[in-house]
């Protein structure tokens, strides 16, 4: 299990809560069940989404492996140029 983080509107998109519990091992597992439990996650997962785990930022590998006790943060994308 790894609690989860929710940075900006995907707090307000799983219901307002900022941190979840998820039963995953990848980001890939991560990304799938937190949509299950709360759809209005998925439109940020399919616009984009950054995963950061330690402080380092994976926006392409979802086949990464999540250690347990690790600070994980979801960002949604950022717009702007």
């Amino acid at each position: 299990m790894v609690e989860v983080k929710l940075w900006g509107s995907l707090g307000a998109s799983a219901g307002g809560t900022d941190k979840v519990d998820i039963e995953a091992k990848t980001i890939g597992e991560l990304l799938r069940k937190l949509a299950e439990r709360y759809p209005g996650v998925q439109p940020h997962v399919t616009q984009g989404i950054a995963v950061s785990i330690n402080g380092v930022v994976y926006r392409d590998d979802w086949s990464k492996e999540l250690p347990e006790d690790t600070e994980i943060f979801l960002l949604p994308r950022l717009a702007g140029g």
